[in-house]
């Protein structure tokens, strides 16, 4: 074979390779369908089953109500608009606590990964306010700051910041030690260094942690809202449920655990799954994109 068509062999076969492959085929309609279809499906199912269980009478209706009851708790929140009341309620709460949550747990994350003293001072205590369950702490908040926003914002924070703090340092230990020695090289000082190659190196494993530590915010605020009740904090998510509880209404009860678990999945899907396909596309991780 002549060498010039060696070579415009071998230079096609580059030319193949640096061509983004089209993962993406098909019209939008197929696209918006492949990712619609399936979580529908799955929740057609479990109403299908769940519907079953009841029509069986397994167990009373005061133990499990039809998907048709809880539905009408729901529509019910709908109609009269004290949906959005629930809504606001508890997830500005969650917001608000969340943001506290971050900044003071990404100082606290960059202390611990970066300074020998701290790792081994606060590191272990860090892990173990993350293992210890938020709960335990509202009776505590409670006796401290009453039945107010403080205490249920108190309760969020001892749940997210363990959580975001440990994603920072487990992303930041991640980091391949030969990039903050070139930044260094570069020019780059203390604080340039953390800014501009420690943090965006870690930031596939602090979104990770972002995510956990959101869990936790959640799921510490219905834990708050759910115990310290009272008229001076409105009718969040976690109110709704122990009213249900105090009514033995057990569709109430369903119903309110629905809508903990829409929001769950809404600040996921809305939030940080487009985050992080953002983060992976920059990465030219393309293939993970979900």
């Amino acid at each position: 074979m002549p060498l010039d068509v060696q070579e415009g062999s071998v230079e096609a076969g580059l030319d193949a390779l640096d061509t983004p492959v089209n993962t993406t085929e098909g019209s939008r309609v197929r696209r918006i369908a492949a990712r619609v279809l399936p979580p529908i499906g799955a929740i057609v199912v479990l109403v299908a089953i769940w519907q079953a269980l009841w029509a069986a009478a397994f167990w009373p209706e005061f133990k499990l109500p039809s998907p048709a009851a809880v539905w009408s708790q729901i529509w019910q929140l709908i109609s009269s608009g004290d949906i959005a009341e629930l809504f606001w309620v508890s997830v500005h709460r969650a917001v608000i606590g969340f943001a506290i949550s971050l900044v003071i747990a990404v100082p606290l994350g960059l202390a611990i990964a970066n300074i020998t003293v701290v790792r081994r001072g606060i590191g272990p205590l860090v892990s173990g306010l993350q293992s210890l369950p938020s709960v335990a702490w509202v009776p505590a908040a409670i006796l401290w700051f009453g039945l107010n926003d403080r205490a249920i914002y108190w309760v969020v924070l001892l749940g997210a910041v363990p959580s975001i703090a440990n994603g920072l340092v487990s992303g930041l230990d991640q980091v391949p030690p030969i990039l903050p020695r070139v930044g260094k090289a570069l020019g780059a000082g203390r604080f340039g260094g953390i800014r501009y190659i420690l943090l965006p190196a870690a930031l596939p494993g602090f979104l990770g942690g972002l995510k956990q530590g959101w869990a936790f915010s959640w799921r510490s605020l219905m834990a708050a809202e759910l115990i310290a009740t009272s008229p001076e904090l409105g009718e969040g998510l976690g109110q709704y449920l122990h009213n249900g509880m105090s009514l033995s209404d057990i569709s109430m009860v369903f119903a309110g655990i629905v809508l903990i678990f829409v929001v769950g999945v809404g600040i996921e899907l809305l939030v940080f799954r487009p985050l992080e396909n953002t983060v992976l596309r920059a990465r030219g991780l393309t293939t993970s994109a979900r």
